[in-house]
This record gives C-alpha cells, structure tokens and sequence, in this order.
C-alpha cells in the first residue's frame, strides 16, 4: 500500500465548522465541525477518488506524482481550558 501525502487548505467557515480542498486533488471538498473532523473526512474523499482514478483507468492529477515531501509540517488544534 502507497501513502502520498496531500496538501490540503482548511479554513473556517463564518457559519462555523471547517471546509477543507486541495488544488492537488481537484473534487476534494469536505465540510465537519471540527478541524480533525474535516481532515478526517478529506482524507476519506480523497481516497475514494484517487481509487475512483484508478478503477476506471484514468491518469491520476499530476501533483499526485510529486506530492511526497521529504518532511512535513503542520499544525494541529489544542484546545486549552
């Protein structure tokens, strides 16, 4: 089993929760409550289309191709009382 890692932009909608898209994967979009929760859900979506890519024989985006850095940053929620 191959991991790529995908860029993804999650910002805050004004009505509240999160929606999530990625200019590597075009289709991706996901909307939850939380931060974690929307990133979970991306990560469902963007396996669902790049095995939807790959069952029906098409080229997949081709970022998908470069989109394995050698290090990762990112930045999580903590939520503090």
């Amino acid at each position: 089993m191959k991991e790529i890692f995908l860029e993804i932009h999650l910002e805050p909608l004004p009505e509240g929760g999160f929606l999530a898209t990625s200019e590597e994967l075009p289709g991706l979009v996901a909307q939850g409550r939380t931060a974690a929760e929307t990133l979970e859900i991306a990560q469902d979506v963007a396996r669902k289309l790049i095995e939807s890519y790959l069952e029906h024989g098409d080229k997949l985006p081709p970022k998908l191709g470069t989109a394995a850095p050698v290090s990762l940053e990112t930045r999580i929620p903590v939520t503090i009382s």
